[in-house]
C-alpha cells in the first residue's frame, strides 16, 4: 500500500499532489502505513481514505477501488454512520465502539459484520483537526463463534435435561478445586459463579444429605486409591429441606507420575425414578401380601406360555417352588399326563387356549403331582393385555377341588363358602365405605373444632385477661379474691374443652418427646390413686424390655387419666384397675382391617372391672359429645381426645367390654429406637417486664385491648394494630420497635408469616411472637411449629405471657448483638477479659448466628471452642474430646438443655456447665447446683466471668 500510495494520482482528490500534502498529513500516512492493525485516513471534509495493507484485507472486494474515494461513495450502505463520525472527528471529538453490528456489501453481497472501531482526530500545523484517523478491528468470527457456542451449549442443555442430567463436574484433585455448571452448583446449594470458578470439594459436600456425606467421602477416597470407576446414589438437602436423589458417575484420572490429578463426571437426577421405584415397592409388597395370604394358587405365565410366577399356595398344590417351574410351561410340568397314564397333548390344553384364543377359560382339570400323585383342581385361566390390548400373557388361579368332587354335601359347603365369600366382600366394602364416612366426618369436625377453638380461645383470653387486671386492683379483698380465682378456673376448664375439640380433630401442635411408657405411668402413680380414691385398688404391670415410643407427654398423660377416670365411674368408685405395657406386633392382616401401619408398637391396656359397655353402643363410644353418663356429669370429649390424639400420633386404639365384666382399652403407639428424653422443667422463677416497644396486632378489639392492657402493666411501651396491613404500616412509618406480637389468623390479603417476613426486612433487629387460639396450617405442619418459630397459645396468663415476651426478646437481642459485632481479626480489641488459663468449651445453640458470634467470643478469650447445633452431636462429642466446659442453650431442636446437662454430667462429673439462655425464669435444680446462668443478651466480658464461675462451682462441688 505504499507503493500504490506514491503512485496512485492524488491530483484528481481534493488532496492534491503529494508534493503540496502538509507535513501532518505525510506523517499521519507514513505511521499508518507501517502498522499492522487495519488503519484507514479519512481526510479533508469528503473524508478521502488512504489505508493500509491491513486495512485492503478488511475492505474485501471493495479494494482497491476503495482506496482515494471519499468515504460516504466508498461505503454508500453505511454513509449516515460514517457521517457522524466525519462530524465529530473533525470537531475535535472521538468514537469507540465495541462489537458494533454493520451490514456492508463488501463482496457484492449483503454481509452482516462486527467490528471495534476507534476514531481520533488528526491536527493539521494549525492545530485544527483536518482528518479522522480510524482502526478498524473486525470480531465477526469471535461474535460468530461465542453465539455458536451458546447454541451449543443450549442444546447441551436440552440434552442433558432429556436426559434427567443435572450437569458435569470435574474436581482438580492436587489444587482442591471444584469446577462445575451452574445447574449442578445450584443443585449442590453452592452459588452458580463459584461452580464456573471453581471452589473447594467440601463445598459441595456440605449439599449432600448428612446421613450419605460420610459414605460419598468414602466412595471418593476408595475410587482415587484404586482407580476403579465411581457409581453413587445419593440423596441431596435443598435449603427449602426437599430431598433430591441423583446418580453420579465419574472416574480418577492419573498424572505422568501416577499421581490422582482429575476426577471428571456426570449427575443424573433420579428423584422421580426413586419416587417410581418406591411405589412400585409399595405396590409389590402389597401384591406379595394378598397373593401370599390366599388359598387360591395363582400362575403367571408370559406370551411363550412360560412360568413367571406362582405364590406359596401354588407351590403347596403342586409340590414345585417357583424356581424349579420358571421358565418352564406349567402344562409340561404339572399337566402333562392323564390319570390313565396316557400323554395330555398341549393342544387338547383349555388352560392355553386362553392366550391364544384371547379369552378367559374355565373349568376342572386333573393336575399332576410332584409325587406323581393325581388332584382334581377347578381353574380360571385369563389373558394377560398390555395397554394397547394385545395379550401378552395368562393368569391361572387354580384350587384343589378333590373334597367338593366326594360329595354333594362337599360341593353345597363350596356353594356356601362362596356365598360366605361373596357377603365377606360386600361386609369388607361396607366396612371401607364406613372408613371413609368417619374419615369425612373427621375432617368435617377438625374444620368445625378449629373454628371454635379460635373463637372461643379468643374469648377466654379476653376474660382471663381482664380478670389478671382485676386481681391487682381487689388485692386485699378476700372474697372478691376468690370469685376471680373461680372465674379464672373456669377459664382453665373451658380451654381444656378447646384443647379437647382440638385433640378429637387432630389438629392441636404437639410437642413429642421419646417416653418409656413404663417408667411413665409409674411415675403417674400418686396421681392416680389421688384421682381414683381409696376404694380402688390400682396395679400396674410393665413387661421387660419395653420399647420407647414418641409422644406428647402431657397428652398421654390426660389419656392415661381420662381412662382411668371412666374406669373408676363405671366400678362406682370400687374395683380393681389395671394398667399394663408392653411390647406388640400388628401384622399386614391386622393393619389391612384396622386401617393402621403394619409394624412394632408398644401396647398400653387399661382394663377395669366394672359394668361394661353393652355392644350396640361400643361403636359410639369414641364420637364426640356422646357419653352414657348423667346429664352434666361429662362432656363426651374423654375418649374422643383420647381417639384424637392417638390417630394424630400415628397409633391405633382399641376397645373391648363386656356387660358385667368390665372393660380394656388398648393404645398401640409407634416404637421408636431413640434414647428416651429426660422430662424435666425448670421454669418456676418469678416473672417480670421490660421498657421495650412492642407492636400487638390482633383483629379481635376485646383481645387486643386486654393484651395491650397486660403487656402496659408490665412496663411496656405498646403500639397496636387491627390487622396485618395496618401493622405493616406501623412498621414503615420509622417508628422503633423491639417485637411484633401478632395473632396467626387475620382477616385480609396480608398473612401473619408474610408479616412477620416483610417486618423482619425493615427492621433485622426486631423480635417475632406469634399468638393463636388455633393455628391452622400457617405456621404448624405435620403437628409441629415450624423451625425458628415463637408460639403462645390462647388463652394465655399474664405470668405466660411475661415469660414468653422476655425469652424471645432476650434471644433476639443476643442475635442482634452477634450480627454487630466486628468480623474476626477486623481490629484489635480494645479491652479484653483477663484470662490465665485456656480450656476446652463445648458450645451447644441451635441458632447459627448467636453460635458462631460467641464462638468467636470464646476464641478471642483464648479458649478452644467446639461447636454442635444440637444435644445429640453434644452428647458424641463429649465422648471423644477432653471438654472443660458445657455452654448450653435450655431450647434445643432435640431435647431441652437441661436433659442434656443431666447426660452430660454423668459423662463427665466433674464438668463446669453454664447456661446462655434468653429466659431469665430458668434456675439450676438440685442436680445441678454448679450451673452458671449466663442471660442474653452478654458481652465477651459477661461470658468470661461466667465461664470462670462455672469452673469455679465445679471444683467446690467435686471438693465438697
Amino acid at each position: 500500500m505504499g507503493l500504490r500510495t506514491r503512485s496512485y494520482d492524488w491530483s484528481r482528490t481534493s488532496l492534491g499532489p503529494i508534493s503540496a500534502w502538509p507535513q501532518s498529513l505525510k506523517t499521519t500516512v507514513g505511521v499508518l502505513l507501517r502498522s499492522p492493525v487495519p488503519i484507514v485516513l479519512l481526510w479533508g471534509p469528503d473524508g478521502v481514505m488512504i489505508y493500509n495493507d491491513a486495512y485492503s484485507g478488511f475492505a474485501g472486494g471493495r479494494h482497491p477501488l476503495l482506496f482515494g474515494s471519499k468515504v460516504r461513495e466508498g461505503w454508500p450502505e453505511v454513509a449516515d454512520f460514517n457521517d457522524n463520525v466525519m462530524k465529530v472527528g473533525l470537531s475535535g471529538g472521538t468514537l469507540s465502539y465495541r462489537d458494533q453490528e454493520l451490514t456492508l456489501y463488501r463482496k457484492g453481497v449483503p454481509e452482516r459484520v462486527w467490528m471495534n472501531l476507534d476514531y481520533s482526530p488528526v491536527l493539521d500545523e494549525s492545530g485544527r483537526p483536518a482528518g479522522v484517523l480510524a482502526v478498524v478491528v473486525e470480531t465477526t468470527q469471535r461474535i460468530l463463534a461465542q453465539r455458536a457456542l451458546a447454541k451449543s451449549e443450549e442444546r447441551l442443555s436440552y440434552a442433558l435435561n432429556a436426559a434427567g442430567m443435572v450437569g458435569t463436574f470435574d474436581w482438580h484433585i492436587q489444587t482442591d478445586t471444584f469446577y462445575s455448571d451452574a445447574r449442578f452448583a445450584a443443585m449442590f446449594s453452592v452459588d452458580p459463579d463459584k461452580g464456573e470458578a471453581g471452589t473447594s470439594l467440601a463445598e459441595y459436600l456440605g449439599g449432600i444429605h448428612p446421613d450419605d456425606r460420610e459414605r460419598i467421602g468414602d466412595a471418593i477416597n476408595h475410587t482415587i486409591a484404586t482407580g476403579e470407576k465411581y457409581a453413587q446414589v445419593y440423596r441431596l438437602l435443598q435449603k427449602d429441606g426437599t430431598i433430591l436423589w441423583i446418580e453420579a458417575r465419574g472416574e480418577c484420572l492419573y498424572d505422568d507420575d501416577g499421581k490422582p490429578w482429575r476426577f471428571p463426571g456426570t449427575v443424573v437426577d433420579i428423584t422421580e425414578r426413586k419416587r417410581v421405584e418406591e411405589q412400585l415397592a409399595e405396590t409389590s409388597r402389597r401384591l406379595d401380601a394378598i397373593l401370599n395370604n390366599t388359598k387360591m394358587a395363582v400362575f403367571m405365565m408370559d406370551d411363550r406360555q412360560q412360568c413367571v410366577y406362582m405364590n406359596k399356595a401354588a407351590e403347596d398344590l403342586t409340590g414345585y417352588t417357583l424356581a424349579e417351574t420358571q421358565g418352564r410351561p406349567l402344562h409340561d410340568v404339572v399337566h402333562h399326563t392323564r390319570p390313565d397314564g396316557t400323554p395330555y397333548p398341549l393342544c387338547e390344553c383349555p388352560i392355553d387356549q386362553a392366550l391364544p384364543e384371547n379369552n378367559q377359560e374355565q373349568g376342572e382339570e386333573i393336575f399332576v403331582h410332584k409325587d406323581g400323585s393325581f388332584y382334581p383342581v377347578a381353574f380360571t385361566a385369563s389373558p394377560i393385555r398390555d395397554e394397547a390390548g394385545r395379550p401378552i400373557g395368562t393368569v391361572i388361579e387354580a384350587r384343589n377341588i378333590e373334597q367338593e368332587l366326594r360329595a354333594r354335601a362337599a360341593l353345597e359347603a363350596f356353594n356356601a363358602t362362596l356365598e360366605q365369600r361373596v357377603t365377606d366382600a360386600i361386609a369388607e366394602r361396607e366396612k371401607v365405605e364406613a372408613l371413609l364416612r368417619q374419615s369425612q366426618k373427621m375432617e368435617a369436625l377438625g374444620q368445625l373444632t378449629g373454628g371454635v377453638a379460635h373463637d372461643f380461645n379468643n374469648l377466654l383470653q379476653v376474660i382471663s385477661g381482664n380478670l389478671q387486671l382485676l386481681a391487682k386492683d381487689i388485692a386485699g379483698n378476700e372474697r372478691a379474691e376468690a370469685r376471680v380465682q373461680n372465674a379464672l378456673a373456669g377459664v382453665s376448664r373451658g380451654s381444656k374443652l378447646a384443647s379437647q375439640l382440638l385433640a378429637f380433630g387432630r389438629r392441636q401442635p404437639l410437642e413429642p418427646k421419646v417416653v418409656n411408657i413404663g417408667r411413665f405411668i409409674k411415675g403417674m402413680d400418686e396421681m392416680l390413686r389421688r384421682a381414683l380414691g381409696e376404694e380402688i385398688e390400682v396395679e400396674t404391670v410393665v413387661s421387660g424390655g419395653l420399647w420407647n415410643t414418641q409422644i406428647d407427654p402431657g397428652q398421654i398423660e390426660n389419656a392415661i387419666l381420662n381412662l382411668a377416670i371412666n374406669a373408676r365411674d363405671a366400678m362406682n368408685g370400687q374395683g380393681r384397675l389395671t394398667i399394663e405395657a408392653g411390647n406388640a406386633l400388628l401384622d399386614d392382616r391386622y393393619a389391612l382391617q384396622h386401617d393402621v401401619a403394619a409394624g412394632q408398637y408398644v401396647m398400653l391396656a387399661v382394663t377395669d372391672t366394672g359394668s361394661g359397655i353393652p355392644p350396640e353402643i361400643l361403636d359410639r363410644v369414641f364420637d364426640p359429645f356422646f357419653s352414657t353418663k348423667p346429664e352434666g356429669k361429662g362432656t363426651g370429649l374423654g375418649l374422643s381426645m383420647v381417639y384424637g390424639f392417638v390417630k394424630q400420633s400415628g397409633g391405633h386404639i382399641k376397645i373391648y367390654s363386656e356387660v358385667g365384666q368390665g372393660t380394656t382399652v388398648k393404645i398401640y403407639l409407634p416404637r421408636v429406637h431413640e434414647q428416651e428424653d429426660v422430662l424435666t422443667d425448670l421454669r418456676t422463677a418469678p416473672v417480670r417486664g421490660g421498657t421495650e416497644t412492642i407492636l400487638v396486632v390482633e383483629d379481635d378489639d376485646e383481645v387486643r385491648e386486654t393484651a395491650v392492657a397486660l403487656l402496659s402493666d408490665l412496663g411496656y411501651r405498646v403500639l397496636k394494630a387491627r390487622d396485618a396491613t395496618s401493622a405493616l404500616n406501623v412498621i414503615e412509618s420509622g417508628l422503633e420497635i423491639d417485637l411484633l406480637f401478632t395473632d396467626v389468623v387475620m382477616p385480609g390479603p396480608l398473612r401473619s408469616p408474610e408479616l412477620a417476613r416483610k417486618a423482619r426486612m425493615r427492621l433485622p433487629h426486631i423480635a417475632v411472637l406469634f399468638t393463636s387460639g388455633y393455628t391452622e396450617n400457617a405456621i404448624v405442619h405435620g403437628g409441629r411449629l415450624d423451625p425458628g418459630v415463637e408460639l403462645l397459645a390462647k388463652p394465655y396468663s399474664r405470668e405466660d405471657l411475661a415469660r414468653k415476651i422476655r425469652h424471645v426478646l432476650a434471644n433476639q437481642q443476643q442475635r442482634n448483638l452477634a450480627a454487630s459485632a466486628p468480623p474476626p481479626h477486623a481490629e484489635p480489641r480494645a479491652t479484653k477479659v483477663a484470662n490465665v488459663v485456656s480450656w476446652t468449651v463445648l458450645l451447644v445453640e441451635d441458632d447459627d448466628l448467636i453460635r458462631s458470634s460467641t464462638a468467636e467470643m470464646l476464641i478471642g478469650l483464648g479458649h478452644k471452642v467446639l461447636e454442635v447445633a444440637d444435644a445429640a452431636s453434644a452428647l458424641k462429642a463429649l465422648e471423644g474430646n477432653a471438654v472443660d466446659i458445657l455452654v448450653t442453650d435450655v431450647g434445643l431442636p432435640d431435647i431441652s438443655g437441661a436433659d442434656l446437662v443431666r447426660r452430660a454430667l454423668r459423662i463427665r462429673p466433674g464438668l463446669g456447665v453454664v447456661f446462655a439462655t434468653g429466659d431469665e425464669a430458668i434456675s439450676a435444680e438440685q442436680d445441678m447446683k454448679s450451673a452458671v446462668l449466663l442471660v442474653k443478651p452478654y458481652a465477651e466480658e459477661d461470658l468470661a466471668r461466667a465461664l470462670a464461675s462455672s469452673v469455679s462451682k465445679s471444683r467446690l462441688d467435686a471438693a465438697e
